[in-house]
């Protein structure tokens, strides 16, 4: 159960690491690691000199791994937000032998694991404040992946016509948006705000999915009745 003490993701030490020899897959994973810690602590304008004094070696050899700023970036991102997705999540959300209602709490319980750490948020915060692409590229991934996916298996739990037959509105995008702001809400509250939840991370989420699906009960079919006349009376 994910609880607000969950542990700080951050590298504050005040002196350098002393530079050990290590082979060059291990010096990268340890650069990148580092990395992570560091632009989740002081954002992208932190600078590499300061990272290569953490890490306890020359910006030199930093880039000779990463050639530039924008390839250490990336990497981050890879680590961060591609890393640490887990394909499964896809087959929860499309297992049509469990209810609707269940898959959402079992995927949204389990990403909250890993979108409510310290570096997942403040990274994010970060990357969308001094206009990197690391959001864009992740919410663009993330409709696809679930956003839309969710939006099909809704249409399907409420008897309503298929998105081949209809293609998902930007209505229902946004409604599903609802519960991936709320959940990145309570980690801005957590590692942005300092600001403790008085309720556990997984009753909130209980609470989410049991608004989100009460409202989508009243709302989606005249959204997709609304798409299917217009469809009807452009074609």
């Amino acid at each position: 159960m994910l609880t607000t003490t969950s542990k700080k993701l951050s590298s504050t030490s005040s002196s350098p690491t002393p530079r050990r020899r290590l082979k060059r897959e291990d010096r990268d994973r340890e650069i990148a690691q580092e990395a992570v810690a560091f632009f989740a602590e002081v954002g992208f304008d932190g600078d590499t000199r300061e990272l290569a004094r953490r890490l306890g070696v020359t910006q030199s050899l930093i880039f000779r791994y990463f050639p530039s700023k924008a390839a250490l970036i990336e990497r981050v991102y890879q680590e961060v937000y591609v890393g640490r997705w887990n394909p499964y999540w896809e087959s929860i959300i499309a297992d049509r032998s469990v209810s609707l209602e269940a898959r959402l709490l079992r995927f949204y319980k389990d990403y909250a694991r890993i979108a409510l750490t310290y570096d997942w948020v403040r990274i994010f915060m970060f990357s969308g404040l001094r206009g990197e692409n690391i959001n864009a590229r992740y919410l663009d991934f993330l409709r696809s992946r679930v956003l839309e996916p969710i939006a099909k298996e809704l249409r399907a739990e409420l008897g309503l016509a298929g998105v081949d037959e209809i293609p998902v509105t930007e209505e229902e995008v946004e409604l599903i948006w609802g519960i991936n702001a709320r959940v990145f809400y309570l980690g801005q509250r957590l590692w942005v705000f300092n600001a403790p939840l008085s309720l556990d991370i997984d009753q909130i989420i209980d609470q989410t999915i049991s608004s989100f699906l009460a409202g989508s009960r009243e709302i989606v079919p005249d959204l997709v009745k609304r798409s299917l006349t217009k469809s009807q009376s452009t074609s």
